[in-house]
């Protein structure tokens, strides 16, 4: 675990030397923890500095969240948008220590995340577009109520996602993501989305299918 900055993260730093390496960030999923992404560094690109956030909230023994899920016996599952909110902005603060402690390329900073890391994901590239360029948004969705009330296209022309969802998740609704891309067309931003015959995880194609898509952008 490396020094504190507003989150504890771990990091994969480039195989091959530059003066500012690409980014890649990645936020895990409920109840999850920083080295759950993490076992897809070894098999990106060597040039990318990869570093991968612990959530704040402590759930249990290596198990921690972006935000509080509620369980209601009436409503079902809801999130606290405030904790969200507060998430997302940490989240943009450590973007921003990250680049100046490791002297990354700005042009080419690359969010990763699954399932709320994902949510949170979304949240930080619509609500502060300047930090961010590339996002492989992973099982996930986009919750209107944590994002900026400023919804300009103007300010989204270098955003552009990759998206990709299970088609049988059990946890997010399949029909949730697919709002995502319609979403962002309405928004003027680039994006591809694409299902994969999984539950809530990851196959193995779509790992290639966005690997491939980080390789192009590199």
């Amino acid at each position: 675990m490396s020094k504190k900055l507003s989150l504890d993260y771990i990091v994969r730093r480039p195989k091959t030397t530059s003066t500012n390496p690409p980014l890649l960030i990645l936020l895990h999923g409920y109840g999850s923890n920083e080295q759950d992404l993490f076992s897809f560094a070894s098999e990106l690109p060597d040039e990318l500095l990869i570093i991968s956030a612990r959530a704040p909230q402590t759930l249990g023994m290596g198990s921690y969240s972006w935000y509080t899920i509620n369980f209601d016996m009436n409503n079902g599952k809801f999130s606290d948008n405030k904790e969200a909110i507060a998430s997302r902005d940490l989240i943009a603060t450590f973007i921003d220590e990250i680049k100046e402690a490791y002297k990354t390329n700005p042009a080419k900073t690359f969010l990763l995340g699954f399932s709320q890391g994902t949510i949170l994901s979304y949240a930080v590239s619509l609500t502060y577009p300047e930090k961010v360029r590339h996002i492989i948004a992973l099982s996930g969705y986009i919750n209107q109520d944590i994002l900026t009330t400023d919804l300009n296209p103007d300010n989204y022309k270098n955003l552009d996602f990759f998206i990709s969802h299970g088609s049988v998740d059990q946890v997010i609704p399949v029909e949730w993501a697919q709002k995502s891309a319609p979403f962002l067309n309405s928004l003027k931003i680039k994006n591809s989305y694409q299902e994969y015959m999984v539950g809530h995880g990851v196959a193995p194609q779509n790992f290639y299918a966005f690997k491939n898509w980080i390789e192009e952008r590199l």
